[in-house]
């Protein structure tokens, strides 16, 4: 495994994350977010973890709406069994839905102290290492959410504070806003980024290089769709037959072609097409640690190979060739209506 810094922080992190969502499942309230039909169950979750440590990876990230908790629980659980709290970053993250009532969401001082609350309980731990808002809230006003992950950080809670999924402009605002009233600001952004959707090369990657903010990306494999599983007259997993996020984002003709060509230089190459995938992301500028998902330890194995896999500037040409500009994906912009009652509540 090979490391770096996590953004300007004096954190190392391993230059993959292991992200849990897949960890969990089980009977889910119609609200709730999780991985139903596809995910790892905590007894089969425990070769994952300990593959992941002994090959290295000491960054985890989950959050605390993936299985309502319960893939933070588990993440707890194997990660107190199997490694010494100081050799780890643990990450998790807040803003979904976590119950019916309305105040159960968002970014409200209110609801942000009791979600970092609930997931210290649930992880077992007394911080975490990066805490993240994971999508934008236009609802409260920006100061009153950048005082409440301040205040998360001074209490000892939290030792760093991320972002995840937003336009560039409003990580700009939340850093100069909390430059200005000497709050703790982002040391990270977690966004959508791989090999078919490339957007955020336009303004947020450039934005947190600018800023010496750690990149995070999730989905480097476009949830499976680069691994080459996925097929032009429908799916091909378990995972590919439920996973209507991923259908909605992908599986255009224009992205089908650059999984082709990662599938053709994976046979090249001699690897597997999740390989290229990963191994393109890690050469991006900018990226800190791709988080890489798995159903199976397998998967863990192949990405951990990846980090060794250098690919030459004509094969990384090839796999960006085909690509085609996207709408926004991954996360909901705000409307220009919503924007102006907001401004003016």
């Amino acid at each position: 495994m090979k490391f770096t810094t996590l953004g300007k922080t004096g954190v190392t992190v391993s230059r993959l994350c292991l992200g849990c969502m897949s960890y969990g499942g089980g009977d889910l309230p119609a609200w709730a977010l999780g991985t139903k039909g596809w995910h790892v169950n905590e007894e089969d979750a425990r070769e994952h973890f300990k593959l992941a440590l002994d090959s290295g990876i000491n960054f985890f990230d989950t959050a605390d709406v993936y299985s309502v908790g319960k893939s933070e629980e588990i993440t707890g659980k194997y990660l107190r069994e199997m490694a010494d709290r100081d050799d780890i970053i643990v990450a998790t993250k807040a803003h979904g839905v976590m119950g019916p009532g309305p105040n159960r969401r968002g970014l409200s001082r209110k609801h942000l102290i009791e979600a970092c609350e609930h997931s210290l309980k649930r992880l077992g731990m007394d911080y975490v290492d990066l805490y993240q808002i994971h999508r934008w809230d236009s609802l409260p006003a920006i100061e009153e959410t950048l005082d409440a992950l301040d205040s998360l950080v001074r209490s000892g809670k939290v030792r760093y504070l991320g972002a995840s999924s937003m336009a560039a402009w409003q990580l700009s605002k939340a850093l100069y806003t909390a430059k200005e009233n000497g709050w703790h600001r982002f040391a990270s952004m977690q966004n959508h980024y791989n090999l078919v959707y490339r957007e955020e090369e336009r303004e947020m990657i450039p934005l947190c290089v600018d800023q010496g903010l750690a990149v995070i990306p999730w989905s480097p494999l476009a949830r499976g769709f680069l691994t080459g599983t996925r097929k032009r007259d429908g799916g091909s997993t378990a995972r590919s037959e439920v996973d209507t996020f991923a259908k909605d984002m992908y599986y255009t003709e224009a992205d089908f072609q650059v999984a082709d060509a990662v599938a053709e230089l994976a046979k090249q190459r001699g690897v597997t097409a999740a390989q290229v995938a990963c191994a393109w992301v890690l050469q991006a500028p900018g990226v800190t640690a791709p988080i890489i998902g798995a159903t199976k330890v397998q998967h863990i194995k192949d990405l951990v190979a990846a980090v060794d896999l250098k690919l030459t500037a004509e094969e990384i040409a090839a796999l960006e060739k085909p690509y085609q500009p996207h709408r926004i994906l991954g996360h909901a912009q705000p409307k220009a209506k919503e924007m102006v009652k907001t401004a003016s509540a």
